[in-house]
């Protein structure tokens, strides 16, 4: 068995390694070197991962066993899809992609998404729901290294493209706040109820999984839109 403590270090250790900060479109994204069709390209395909959100996590919230842990992931639901009155995440994003210029009912209708968007996508809501319930938390972990993300990719495209405002990017800010209150309840979550060393690797194993797919999202849209820059029959064209 690993201690808490080293479970977490290993758990932080894989973002190091494998978080997709690190992925040559972020980096392109961040210092500005992509044109506002790549930009572009890159919101209306985010927005399928963002959509997706809260159908995995409501998967993940009827298999809960306790109202304590039910009411935890049910503010989930509502960060990202809204009460109602306040707009989530969701709509926060369709704002950015309008900002960008694109038309909010194309993105929604999801017609110039690339394919591997879709299966990366629909992989993680999978996973979720087809895992145990600790394997599903871990995978939510990736929200420990999102703030350094965030940070860096707010500040460059401010600094870097001049079709952006504060007001396009006003998806992050509350991303800000709420990140690190899921991950002090995932990592606390993971640390407690992974209770063998099976547990344990299933854990970091379900981290790991969720880096790749984040990953494999840039993958397919550097090779669609920066280089080659071959996008598949159907997909948007800038």
């Amino acid at each position: 068995m690993l201690s808490p403590e080293e479970l977490e270090s290993r758990l932080r250790a894989i973002g190091a390694e494998r978080y997709h900060i690190l992925h040559p479109f972020h980096r392109l994204l961040h210092d500005g070197r992509l044109d506002k069709g790549q930009v572009q390209a890159w919101a209306l395909n985010r927005y399928y991962y963002q959509a997706s959100i809260p159908a995995k996590d409501a998967s993940l919230l009827a298999r809960l066993p306790t109202p304590e842990l039910r009411r935890e992931w049910r503010r989930r639901l509502v960060d990202h899809d809204g009460d109602g009155v306040k707009p989530g995440g969701v709509d926060r994003w369709l704002a950015l992609c309008e900002g960008l210029g694109l038309d909010r009912d194309y993105v929604v209708s999801l017609e110039g998404m690339l394919p591997a968007t879709r299966f990366a996508v629909d992989a993680y809501v999978r996973f979720v729901r087809e895992r145990s319930v600790l394997e599903a938390v871990a995978s939510s972990l990736t929200e420990m290294f999102s703030p350094n993300i965030i940070s860096e990719r707010v500040s460059g495209m401010l600094r870097n493209y001049d079709f952006v405002n504060e007001a396009t990017l006003a998806y992050f800010t509350p991303r800000l706040t709420q990140a690190p209150q899921d991950v002090a309840f995932a990592l606390d979550y993971v640390k407690r109820e992974a209770r063998t060393r099976a547990g344990q690797e299933q854990v970091l194993a379900a981290l790991r999984f969720k880096c790749d797919l984040l990953w494999a999202q840039l993958d397919a849209l550097h090779f669609a839109y920066v280089a080659p820059g071959l996008p598949p029959p159907g997909a948007f064209r800038p």
